[in-house]
């Protein structure tokens, strides 16, 4: 696999393959090991649409209450017929809403690439699945995609958000989605890279303030916000927006920013949000 987004695309060029069959080829010897990712690929997408689609119509009260039927909420806003963001981009806040409500619930999800962040490549696949009836086929190589992405922030930074900030899980989250996107709506290998990079951008700084330790709040609210964020940098990318820094030194600026935040915003629950005094009320609460 190769690590730097040029190499990327000039192979991608050189071979006339997308990002996603790169990534698909590197990781299996043959093509019966290339089945098997495919289908595990496969009941990964199916578990994403469980979850993203789970409380849309019928909302799930979480223990703490802190994030109780947001996904139920935007979809009864969008049948309203005059919301601000149009009902594509309800559609996917609410998945993303969805996702995180189920797994606070104890729910099944597919961290991707973590719990905190695991609301937005399903928002991002799903609603583009329906609004564009893709097939199986055309899924899979945006999911590869994403994955290569995934590989490529994880060798020059990492996903964690006591690490790194939640610019390291919602923003990695994001730019995998954008990628994927951009794959599937036909877009180049360069393009995809310059969706990820903005989308990173867009994010850089963002803190981890998690109340009470748990992914619910302001969790949901940043991987809502996630898939718009994806949303909107696909269609910078494909319109022929372009990130003057590439890819590989976006995510070393990424690593660098998160290593240079307080601990205090690093998932500790002690600044930010979590360390309000209605966060603190919150944790006492949750745990006594």
């Amino acid at each position: 696999m190769y690590f730097k987004a040029q190499e990327i695309i000039d192979y991608c060029e050189k071979e006339s393959k997308s990002i996603g069959q790169l990534v698909i080829e590197d990781a299996a010897k043959d093509e019966e090991e290339q089945k098997e990712i495919l289908n595990e690929l496969k009941e990964m997408l199916k578990v994403m649409e469980g979850s993203a689609t789970e409380t849309l119509e019928k909302p799930v009260l979480s223990k703490t209450g802190m994030i109780d039927g947001f996904a139920k909420k935007m979809q009864d806003y969008k049948k309203s017929g005059d919301t601000l963001a149009g009902d594509f981009l309800i559609d996917a806040m609410s998945m993303a809403f969805s996702t995180l409500e189920t797994s606070a619930n104890m729910g099944k999800i597919v961290a991707s690439p973590t719990a905190g962040s695991s609301g937005i490549l399903p928002a991002a696949f799903i609603s583009i699945k329906r609004k564009y009836n893709l097939s199986m086929d055309e899924l899979l190589m945006g999911m590869a995609t994403s994955i290569g992405i995934g590989q490529i922030i994880g060798y020059y930074a990492n996903f964690a958000g006591a690490e790194g900030g939640c610019q390291a899980e919602t923003g990695s989250a994001s730019a995998m989605a954008a990628a994927g996107i951009v794959q599937m709506m036909g877009g180049t290998p360069e393009q995809s890279f310059h969706a990820a990079s903005i989308c990173l951008v867009n994010i850089l700084g963002l803190v981890c303030d998690p109340i009470a330790g748990l992914v619910e709040y302001p969790c949901t609210f940043r991987n809502a916000n996630g898939v718009v964020n994806a949303m909107i940098s696909s269609d910078m990318a494909l319109a022929g927006v372009k990130s003057v820094v590439p890819f590989e030194e976006v995510c070393v600026a990424l690593q660098e920013v998160g290593e240079r935040m307080p601990p205090s915003l690093r998932e500790t629950g002690v600044g930010g949000l979590a360390g309000t005094p209605t966060g603190q009320r919150i944790k006492k609460e949750v745990f006594g």
